[in-house]
């Protein structure tokens, strides 16, 4: 995570799955993937047959909607009553899940207890409780980040389907130009006409700046871009 050399100096909030690594990057605000505890809910929901993370599920998508509302009726936020709301009936269904996962009984041996998958996801929901439910206090913060796994999915095809990379040079050159394409879409910008202005040498820069895109930060282009489109 270092080495990619983003989240040391983001300033912003990342949204992420709950690999606790990412927290260590204390200088920006965190935000968890709804959509990575959506999978979770229903493998305990259809596996385990535990019927409070069907409907937990069911609250976190009309959460999402009332997100939606506000952000088209132009609020920073979901109104108050209706986030009290929505956290009494999270921390009630997070109880049952707790009631339903008791922590298994002490074996004498050194290190954790075993807790089992449903117990470690409502420890989380419950212990990182602001970090799942942020895009409540604030609108413009993404329910999921499917986005960045959007924008990371056709370089795992590349890898996997299209022949791989030969060099370190070439995979460089791939993400470079992804990220660019991915930016202009992000910022509504015209693709094929960007990317014959840097072909010829002249291309177009989008905004360097945090703008609210969806969600996402737009990043800057490299001055190496064109030279590196028209190779």
């Amino acid at each position: 995570m270092a080495a990619i050399g983003i989240l040391p100096h983001f300033l912003g909030r990342a949204v992420h799955d709950g690999l606790a690594s990412y927290q260590s990057f204390g200088q920006c605000l965190h935000a968890l993937c709804n959509a990575h505890h959506l999978r979770e809910l229903t493998f305990v929901e259809e596996q385990l047959g535990q019927r409070w993370a069907g409907e937990l599920k069911q609250l976190l998508g009309e959460m999402q909607r009332a997100a939606e509302a506000a952000a088209r009726a132009g609020l920073a936020a979901v109104p108050e009553p209706a986030r009290h709301g929505f956290l009494q009936r999270y921390v009630a269904l997070l109880a049952l899940g707790v009631a339903a996962n008791p922590l298994p009984p002490p074996t004498g041996k050194r290190g954790r207890r075993a807790k089992g998958k449903a117990r470690c996801l409502v420890d989380r929901l419950q212990r990182q409780r602001e970090d799942v439910l942020a895009f409540l206090a604030d609108v413009t913060i993404p329910f999921d980040n499917n986005q960045a796994e959007r924008d990371i999915r056709m370089t795992k095809v590349r890898q996997k389907i299209s022949g791989c990379f030969r060099s370190d040079e070439g995979a460089a050159h791939f993400c470079r130009i992804r990220g660019y394409v991915s930016t202009l879409r992000k910022q509504g910008l015209p693709i094929f006409a960007s990317l014959s202005q840097a072909i010829i040498g002249t291309p177009v820069m989008p905004a360097t700046t945090p703008q609210r895109c969806r969600g996402s930060v737009p990043s800057a282009l490299p001055a190496t871009s064109a030279a590196v489109l028209a190779a």
